[in-house]
């Protein structure tokens, strides 16, 4: 129970510094941020939004609210589905491409500062082997 209880604090306290840093220097949540990280790690800057929603880790309702916001920002637009003209894509602007990479820095450095340099490298691995463990069983 100590490496639950220690996931969840170190996450909790991670999020919440990397947050108001992002913030605090470029006006984006780390929810925003994540968002424009998976449109434009998605090759075409753009997504249907059930699945910006599964790679954002939000629900389908959550991901409508986070995307109404970065819409009213000008930095996401929604576009009918070319396909199936039913579904909608979340399209990042170039003014979130822009808001991005000033960001990305940031975001890098932060979690480098709270969680990457406080660990040694062999602790690196070992954690991402045991996030793997559990997440393969899940994933599967």
């Amino acid at each position: 129970m100590a490496a639950w209880r220690g996931l969840l604090r170190t996450h909790a306290l991670v999020l919440a510094e990397l947050d108001a840093a992002l913030e605090q220097e470029h006006g984006l949540a780390v929810p925003e941020y994540e968002v424009l990280l998976v449109l434009t790690e998605s090759g075409d800057n753009h997504l249907r939004m059930s699945e910006l929603a599964d790679a954002a880790l939000l629900t389908r309702s959550g991901m409508t609210r986070l995307v109404d916001r970065l819409e009213r920002q000008g930095l996401v637009r929604r576009e009918r589905c070319a396909a199936d003209g039913r579904g909608t894509h979340a399209v990042i602007t170039p003014e979130g491409a822009a808001r991005f990479a000033a960001a990305r820095p940031t975001a890098i450095a932060g979690v480098r500062r709270l969680f990457l340099d406080k660990l040694k490298k062999k602790d690196q691995r070992a954690l991402a082997e045991a996030f793997d463990s559990v997440l393969s069983e899940h994933t599967a």
